[in-house]
This record gives structure tokens, sequence and C-alpha cells, in this order.
């Protein structure tokens, strides 16, 4: 390998590949072929989108975008004025359950000339789930990884456990009306399946969960039996309404909690850290993610057991800094950042 540092800079192999972070995730293969993964805006041409989520997916849609028939029929909802996105191929990409969310992909990568394997994992969790399966690692020669909770005191209890104790908490709170928040696409409908499990009176969704539940049930045996919540809904005790978590703060919750004495309940990583709970002016908080916890992402790395490693948002500079210590060649991908080549 040559390069300058951990922290970046040169990022081409001794193949010739390049990896770099710019609109996505860009890996220029030894024939000058360009794969772009999860790009505002996809000019590869080999373009991938690993799942749906809004900060992965594309402003307009490029002809045969690769990816799972679920996360191109999530992102036609979720971008509907974009128009249809086309589903393609490629004989160098192979897809792995990613585990994240529903119809989650991640990429690997064989680039036609050297053979050598790259792994894009998208957003992972190694957890198996309900519906989703965890990601199991492939073989490959270089590891891009995302590193939200890629520091050491992120580390989750097991998932049973976690489910459990918000199980509990639903039915010691079974007298008064709860509001439930997380991600539109994952958390959401986690959060439906695990009111059920403690026997709400009613399961509410709003307009925006309830669309991306359409549309998983299309394509996952699964059901989750909500309703949807609207202007003229009245939240009575043994109710649980799951809204997007960025609604928290808007000034509706704030009617609903006052007019209710509804509880509002906080799921993410992030809630392993009391602050979380605070920041969300929260009743209850619960790490429940879609993520790797810290000690997982260490596992992949392990089982993958790359040349090299590219580490990017969330956590970058630390893991990339662990995955040294444990003796890998890590680097962190910065944004622009130039590869000595490009000159």
């Amino acid at each position: 390998m040559t390069g300058r540092d951990s922290n970046g800079g040169d990022d081409t192999d001794n193949t010739g590949a390049t990896v770099r972070l710019r609109d996505g995730i860009e890996i220029e293969l030894s024939d000058g072929t360009t794969v772009v993964a999860d790009a505002n805006r996809p000019n590869g041409d080999i373009n991938v989108l690993s799942h749906a989520h809004g900060d992965h997916l594309y402003d307009d849609p490029p002809d045969g975008m690769i990816c799972s028939a679920l996360t191109a029929a999530l992102a036609e909802s979720r971008r509907e004025d974009a128009g249809a996105l086309a589903r393609g191929t490629s004989p160098e990409i192979e897809l792995h359950e990613a585990g994240h969310v529903a119809g989650s992909r991640a990429a690997e990568i064989t680039d036609p000339d050297s053979g050598r394997t790259y792994c894009y994992t998208g957003d992972i969790s190694t957890r198996s789930r309900s519906y989703l399966t965890g990601f199991e690692p492939p073989e490959a020669d270089v590891l891009v990884t995302e590193t939200t909770y890629g520091s050491p005191e992120y580390v989750f209890p097991e998932q049973a456990e976690i489910e459990a104790e918000i199980v509990d908490w639903l039915d010691e709170t079974a007298n008064r009306p709860v509001l439930l928040f997380g991600y539109s696409l994952g958390r959401a409908q986690k959060l439906q399946l695990l009111a059920r499990e403690a026997d709400r009176t009613r399961l509410l969704v709003s307009k925006a969960i309830d669309r991306i539940n359409e549309v998983i049930e299309a394509f996952v045996d699964v059901s989750f039996d909500a309703e949807r919540s609207g202007p003229d809904t009245e939240l009575e005790a043994g109710d649980a309404l799951v809204l997007p978590s960025g609604t928290n703060n808007l000034a509706f919750v704030d009617s609903i909690v006052e007019e209710t004495g509804a509880l509002k309940a906080g799921f993410s990583g992030w809630a392993v850290n009391e602050a979380f709970r605070y920041r969300g002016d929260y009743d209850a908080t619960f790490p429940l993610s879609d993520h790797c916890d810290f000690a997982e992402l260490e596992g992949v790395v392990k089982a993958i057991d790359p040349e090299i490693v590219y580490t990017h948002h969330g956590f970058a500079d630390e893991f990339a800094a662990h995955c040294t210590s444990l003796g890998y060649e890590a680097r962190t991908l910065k944004r622009n950042q130039t590869a000595l080549g490009d000159f």
C-alpha cells in the first residue's frame, strides 16, 4: 500500500484502485471503472444504493442502480417526485444482507483485472431481529465501513435484553398513552412489533410511517396492523403512537403531552449516554439501534480480516486508530480528499 498516514490523503493501492469519499463512496477499479455508492447524484459507471435512508438516497435516480428490490420500492416511495428507479446488475457486484433496515444490503465489489475484493458496508447490524437477518461478513481484501458507534463507550446490551426492557416499560405504563420516537424506516417498525407484544390497546402511526409499512408488508412476511393517526385522533390510556424521530420537538407533540399526559420514549444507540434523554426531553430512553456497536464493528473487521480498513461517518478517526492498534492498516476517508495519482 502507498499512503501518507491513517487520516486520509493518498488512497490508491498497489493495484491501481482508488477509494475516496466524495459524493458518496467512490471506488475506482484498476481498469478505470468507477463504482459509486450512496451518492446524492450518482454518476459512476456502476451505482450502488445500500438502503433507503435519506442520508444515503439519491436526489435523482440514475439508470440501472444496483440495490435490493425492496430498497428500490422504498426509495421510490420516499423520492416519489424523482420518478421510478431502474435496477441494474453487474458481474463486479454481489449484494449481502446488511441487517440494518428492511432491504438494506452491503456490496462486495470484485476488481475484474486484479481480482481484488472490496466490501462496502453502507450501514450494518450483525444482530438478527424480527424479520431482519444480521450481516454476515464476507471475505474481502479491503473493507470500507461506517463507524457510527466506533467508540468504546458505545456497547449495547443483548438484543433480547433491550427488547424485554422495552416491553416491560410499555406494560408498566399501560395506564397512560405513550409516544414512541424512532426512524420512519427501521426502528419505527420494530417499535410497532414490540408494542404489539406488550398488548397495548391501540397501535397508531404517522402517515409517513404508515406508507413505509405498506411497502415493507408487500415484500416481507410481516404485518404491523397499525392504525394511521390524524389531526382528529384522540389518544387514550393504553394507546401507543409511533412517530418519526425528527418530530420529537415539534409543537403538536407538546400539545399531545399537555392534553393527554402521554409519556415520551426515545430509541437510539445514543441512549447509552444519559445526555440523549435530556436533550430529547424524554421520559424514558432505550439503546435500541439498527447499527453495530463498537464491539460488533470490531468483530466485523476481524471476521473480514482485510488488508486495509477505510472508515467513514461517526467515530471514523477513533475507529481507524483502534484498527491500527489491532494490527490492521486503516485510514479515515475525508470528503474530497485527493489521491497522489490525481495530480
